[in-house]
């Protein structure tokens, strides 16, 4: 795909799966785009497209800059993962009410409570088998979500500038199993994402006047030193970055089915 075709693709729907050819070509056109105009042309362009959302600072950029481009945004995923602190949940009912846009909740496979969790997998998994933990909560409700929806393609609130494996991010990217991932804010700051947050009065997760700024499971997230990166609340003092959803399926899917645990790892990939 040369780059004029790639700029085409705004009022058409991609073919999917993507060469390597397409997809390098559809990033080199993307990278010229203002966050508004990748959104715009994602939802012009990408089938099958949902937003994955914890609901974190860029995520809820993305979500209002959506209601401003089109009056059907894709929908929301959120994965409730049962351990999120009580202010996470009074976001989602703020943003199910602030904005016009379907949210699918999904939680760990037969489990409502963390009761029912912890009689499944014992207490404190995150301690003592931390990957199973990770596919339980959010892999493996990811993937039932993407089959049962038809997912092809998620909106991530994902940026370059929040290090670790994110340092190199490409404005679109395809996972190994396929699935097409649009990082339109790749390319901002924190400030930045303040900034618009700020100015259009954006909700946002009352964790953060307390000296938050990334948000994830109460038992996970601390708060943010002074001169610290954004990301240093999440998991301190170990080298892990992402939870799961940003990792190697296939290699996480491989531990799971190696552990004694009763994680169903049965949900189908992407082609």
């Amino acid at each position: 795909m040369s780059s004029s075709t790639a700029s085409s693709s705004k009022s058409q729907m991609l073919e999917l799966p993507l060469s390597k050819d397409q997809l390098a070509a559809i990033n080199a056109h993307l990278r010229t785009l203002t966050p508004e105009e990748i959104l715009a042309w994602g939802v012009a362009s990408i089938p099958g497209l949902y937003q994955t959302t914890a609901f974190g600072l860029t995520g809820l950029v993305a979500i209002d800059m959506l209601s401003k481009i089109t009056s059907s945004p894709p929908p929301l995923i959120f994965l409730d993962t049962l351990y999120h602190f009580s202010e996470t949940y009074a976001l989602v009912e703020e943003v199910r009410k602030r904005y016009d846009v379907p949210i699918h909740v999904y939680k760990p496979k037969d489990c409502e409570t963390p009761e029912e969790f912890e009689a499944l997998y014992g207490e404190r998994l995150w301690e003592t088998s931390e990957d199973v933990y990770d596919f339980a909560v959010k892999v493996e409700p990811a993937r039932r979500a993407y089959d049962q929806l038809a997912v092809k393609a998620v909106i991530t609130g994902r940026r370059a500038t929040q290090g670790g494996d994110r340092a190199s991010l490409q404005p679109l990217e395809v996972d190994e199993t396929g699935l097409l991932k649009l990082n339109p804010l790749f390319e901002w700051t924190f400030p930045f994402v303040e900034w618009y947050i700020d100015e259009y009065k954006v909700p946002r997760n009352a964790l953060l006047a307390q000296g938050y700024r990334s948000v994830g499971d109460w038992h996970s997230t601390v708060k943010v030193g002074e001169g610290q990166d954004e990301r240093a609340g999440r998991w301190a003092g170990r080298e892990k970055t992402e939870c799961g959803l940003h990792r190697n399926y296939f290699k996480m899917q491989e531990q799971v089915e190696q552990s004694s645990l009763p994680v169903s790892p049965s949900v189908s990939i992407s082609a």
